[in-house]
């Protein structure tokens, strides 16, 4: 068995985490911290967890009991991870960060797009970026991992094999996406109050969205080519799920077929990538740790249009996590983790 640590455990990732070590055959839980909840029992504040953790209570931010574990997953607000990560490296054996501190390689974007400096940019070159369909080989056996979050893992998912491929032009790509709002995490806020969402749906973070540059930099590592990308982000009154649809022009003769063989070919052997000629929906993938993507083109305007959706919680955050856990500790990359969503 593996012993395992969650930081930051009482929050939508931290829950959808211990939901997955739960059902994980190789994985001991030894400690989940959570520095607003420490003391509270996890089934207090997730009853639906309450069969696998009975009286266990979240720990506290400085728990001793993550010294020496194989494995941490730090579910936390973007900026906390920049702090914690030098005191734990080295206590731990590995560490996979859902959050975005350790996303981008490159330490000047992180004033621009996050509104402040990198607190520890000596560590940026020593993360794996964790989309393992990807970035696998960087993954294996890696001590620290950037696990990447929902909207970069479907837009990249959908738009990279056709840059890899030479089919679409690098420059001026679009990807319109639309999100649940556990998206925004559980602590509340004014534009996520039920009265807010329900019956809305709305576009924010025009044109500065803090991941578009790291939707330019997943593909762009990828493919090898310079790529540039307008991203519009919406929130949409479900609980989970993100779909993405992404136009882009062909850089050459590109059909339906020819671009639904592109993706065919790009994800053969990817256990958690469906490609299908159906329209894909956030329904199929509640749960789960796939991803369904579908593309066509339109004769008549020329563009191609790429469609992809994943849980956002599973696939576009702790699933992800634990599929690059899995890498990292030498297990089979798919233990613990269900293909097949739930339906209704």
């Amino acid at each position: 068995m593996k012993r395992v640590g969650i930081i930051g455990a009482s929050g939508f990732t931290g829950a959808e985490l211990l939901r997955l070590v739960a059902g994980h055959p190789e994985f001991e839980l030894v400690a989940a911290t959570a520095h607003t909840q420490a003391g509270t029992r996890i089934a207090d504040l997730y009853p639906s967890l309450a069969a696998a953790y009975g009286d266990m209570v979240f720990g506290a931010g400085d728990d001793e009991a993550l010294a020496g574990a194989d494995l941490v997953f730090l579910g936390l607000p973007h900026g906390a991870s920049q702090a914690i990560v030098p005191n734990l490296r080295g206590k731990v054996d590995h560490i996979v960060d859902l959050a975005a501190d350790f996303r981008l390689p490159d330490a000047s974007l992180y004033p621009t797009w996050y509104g402040e400096p990198h607190a520890a940019p000596e560590l940026l070159a020593d993360f794996a970026y964790g989309l393992p369909e990807f970035f696998r080989s960087d993954i294996v056996g890696a001590e620290l991992i950037a696990a990447p979050g929902c909207y970069v893992t479907t837009s990249a998912l959908a738009l990279a094999p056709f840059l890899k491929a030479g089919a679409i032009e690098s420059h001026g790509i679009v990807v319109d996406a639309a999100s649940g709002v556990s998206g925004a995490g559980r602590p509340p806020k004014d534009n996520t109050t039920f009265c807010t969402v329900d019956e809305n749906y709305t576009a924010y973070g025009l044109l500065n969205h803090r991941h578009t540059p790291e939707i330019e930099m997943a593909i762009t590592k990828h493919s090898g080519v310079d790529a540039q990308v307008i991203f519009t982000p919406h929130l949409v009154p479900m609980n989970r799920g993100i779909l993405a649809t992404c136009y882009a022009r062909p850089a050459g003769d590109l059909t339906t077929e020819s671009a639904l063989a592109i993706l065919h070919q790009a994800y053969a052997d990817e256990p958690f990538v469906v490609v299908s000629s159906r329209v894909p929906g956030t329904k199929a993938t509640l749960g789960s740790n796939t991803a369904h993507i579908t593309a066509q083109v339109d004769p008549r305007t020329g563009w191609l249009v790429v469609i992809s959706a994943l849980d956002n919680l599973t696939k576009g955050a702790s699933g992800q996590a634990v599929q690059c856990a899995n890498l990292a500790l030498g297990l089979d990359e798919s233990l613990g983790l269900q293909q097949s969503g739930m339906y209704p």
